[in-house]
């Protein structure tokens, strides 16, 4: 049941639903996708600094920002990648709800702009998850933070792209204390029990996920590849201790708690939580939802126990 300060906000999406993307140009997508999210972004956390970098990953360069809280711990520099389908979302969609998670978890956060279908479709989104990521470990230094370790994390798509960067880099030293999984969308085939629940008429249209998963493979057929579903992955020993965020109304929650027991299975320690009566993409509704601030809290309370057990 879709929680009570949540109500009026399902409602007004049932009543005027969004278009159907193939309607409109990947660019006028992200243009209202954008708009939607400045017009609604209110007051904003404070932060001791922001900084635009740019990441120069081989052949190619990131544009990503850079949060340092006003508490800074520096135990760990966090890796954002934020969501949007694939197809949509920026370091500024995602600035507001980067502020809050910088602040509340005392990390430095890098949140990631990269490369979006269909311009540029599958693998390019998971090639820059996981080139980020061994840029980052290699050059710490860059953001002040030599010593620390990451965290890699993302929301919806974005979560997907770091669960297969995880995968793919398992075996390898590069300092990964977490990965940090918030309602990922874990493959197009969609067929889940929470799909057939919630997904219409619950702001997270499954025909319209579907559509971008169209624009996002661009032709790939082999929706058993692992980089395409991380379910499918069938060796995940040695992969970065996970903490999955799942929201009870969500049409993806079953996958993302099916790749929880996909971890376990493979001997990788999981937290699962799981926000009751929340919606795909609650957290960038804290203004609308109280207890995402209290959600967040307690995510970031997990991210530092996942620090020190890495110790």
């Amino acid at each position: 049941m879709v929680h009570p300060s949540l109500e009026s906000y399902v409602e007004a999406s049932r009543a005027a639903p969004a278009p159907h993307p193939s309607l409109l140009s990947a660019e006028e997508r992200r243009q209202a996708y954008r708009d939607v999210a400045l017009a609604n972004r209110g007051d904003v956390q404070a932060v001791e600094a922001v900084r635009d970098v740019e990441l120069a990953l081989e052949g190619r360069s990131l544009r990503a920002r850079l949060y340092v809280p006003f508490d800074d711990e520096s135990k760990a520099l966090v890796v954002y990648f934020h969501g949007g389908g694939f197809i949509v979302g920026d370091l500024d969609t995602h600035d507001r709800l980067c502020r809050r998670l910088a602040s509340r978890s005392r990390m430095r956060f890098l949140s990631v702009d990269y490369r979006l279908a269909p311009e540029h479709p599958f693998p390019a989104g998971v090639n820059d998850a996981v080139d980020t990521i061994r840029y980052v470990h290699a050059h710490l230094d860059e953001f002040e933070n030599p010593g620390a370790q990451l965290i890699v994390m993302g929301d919806s798509a974005g979560a997907t792209l770091m669960t297969v960067a995880c995968a793919l880099t398992r075996n390898e030293t590069l300092g990964i204390a977490a990965q940090v999984v918030i309602y990922p969308t874990l493959g197009p085939e969609l067929f889940t029990g929470s799909v057939h629940e919630y997904g219409v008429g619950h702001t997270l249209d499954i025909d319209h996920l579907r559509y971008d998963y169209g624009l996002y493979l661009d032709g790939w057929t082999d929706h058993s590849d692992p980089r395409v579903s991380p379910l499918m992955f069938d060796d995940l020993t040695n992969a970065p201790p996970a903490i999955v965020v799942v929201a009870e109304c969500d049409p993806l929650r079953d996958e993302a708690v099916a790749y929880a027991g996909l971890l376990e299975h493979f001997g990788v320690r999981v937290e699962l939580l799981e926000a009751e009566g929340m919606i795909h993409g609650f957290l960038r509704l804290p203004t609308m939802v109280p207890i995402a601030l209290e959600i967040i809290d307690d995510l970031a309370e997990h991210m530092h126990r996942c620090v020190e057990a890495a110790k």
